[in-house]
């Protein structure tokens, strides 16, 4: 997967949980509170889904509800 040129440096974190049938779920964000991820913001062709304790990037961006992560990419 492909950074978008000039993006802002992503941030780093764990999924903490993630529930594939509502599709949500929280990623620990590293040296940072806990951020809100849906489905939607998984960067991922075909079945986007996460791991507990799947390591990942993203970016964080202000939701209605606090913070939540997009462009959400394992990290190898």
């Amino acid at each position: 997967m492909e950074q978008a040129t000039g993006a802002a440096k992503m941030a780093q974190g764990t999924v903490k949980w993630f529930n594939s049938e509502k599709g949500f779920g929280f990623i620990t964000q590293d040296g940072g509170p806990d951020v809100f991820v849906h489905f939607s913001a998984i960067e991922s062709d075909g079945y986007r889904e996460l791991r507990e304790n799947q390591r990942v990037e993203f970016n964080v961006k202000d939701g209605d509800k606090g913070p939540q992560a997009e462009n959400v990419v394992p990290v190898a």
